[in-house]
């Protein structure tokens, strides 16, 4: 099996290595862009991960922090492979760059602690509960950015069936699965659908439910995504209505996993939480 290579996650590892090797040699990124004749934005870019850098910079920027040997043809490689496309490129017409960024971490990520306070999460949805909520935004979607929306979402799910897929665990607020998005039909086809989902050995679905009362994810929903290489740290998502924040630094995260453990530890077991959905679905029917 082939390992996958997002190379959004091998642009925020190149990044960081760069950023390291450069402080390890005391030096400014002033003096390393003087070195290599580039302006110091473009350092500051590189290792911010703004914009991926050419080969050809990261060459001479590893000559500059003396890297030589098998860690130099490494961090070169990486350079490469953060300089292909993913499978979402053609779709960067039809979402926000923002929200690139977030299909090319989770597209590599082994694990994902999801929490939804209104809806239900965008790898977890069927197609007619895609296709209500984006049609009951501020803005409706054209009929052909509606479906390639679909597509991009739909696609996006594929990652859950993989043979590589990650290790999932979604809580949901009780909120999601009663608010009838699409109407009665879409709903109950939705709420199957987590129930088929939640018997997968790799996806945990859980249920906060109404009687947990007030609980410390009441600001909003997040995600932590976390990667099977030890060189891609832990990343918190959390999604505003015009954009994103993403958060790498270490006491931030460790906030956030301990938000979702508490939620999760508040919430209903998997076998209740299915019984809670099925005891929806029926009163539906």
């Amino acid at each position: 099996m082939t390992a996958r290579r997002s190379p959004t996650v091998r642009k925020r590892r190149l990044a960081a290595e760069l950023r390291r090797l450069r402080k390890e040699c005391g030096l400014t990124r002033e003096q390393v862009a003087e070195r290599i004749g580039c302006a110091p934005v473009t350092i500051t870019r590189i290792e911010t991960g703004q914009s991926g850098a050419r080969v050809g910079e990261v060459s001479l920027m590893l000559e500059v922090y003396g890297v030589t040997g098998d860690e130099r043809e490494a961090l070169l490689q990486v350079a490469k492979d953060a300089r292909k496309r993913g499978w979402w490129h053609p779709y960067s017409g039809a979402m926000p760059k923002w929200f690139q960024v977030y299909v090319g971490l989770e597209e590599e990520a082994s694990e994902i602690l999801d929490y939804a306070s209104e809806a239900i999460p965008g790898p977890l949805q069927v197609e007619g509960y895609i296709r209500a909520i984006s049609l009951a935004g501020l803005r409706v979607p054209s009929e052909e950015g509606l479906e390639r929306l679909v597509e991009i979402r739909l696609k996006r799910q594929g990652r859950l069936t993989a043979a590589d897929a990650p290790k999932v665990w979604a809580v949901l607020n009780e909120a999601a699965i009663r608010r009838e998005v699409g109407g009665r039909e879409v709903m109950r086809e939705q709420l199957e659908h987590l129930v088929a989902m939640s018997r997968l050995n790799h996806v945990n679905i859980v249920v906060l439910p109404y009687s947990a009362g007030a609980h410390p994810g009441m600001d909003g929903p997040c995600t932590v995504l976390r990667f099977p290489h030890s060189a891609d740290p832990d990343v918190v998502y959390v999604q505003y209505r015009r954009g994103s924040v993403y958060l790498e630094d270490h006491s931030d995260i460790e906030d956030y996993i301990e938000l979702f453990d508490h939620l999760r530890a508040r919430a209903l077991g998997p076998d209740e939480s299915r019984e809670l959905i099925a005891r929806v679905i029926s009163e539906m029917a």
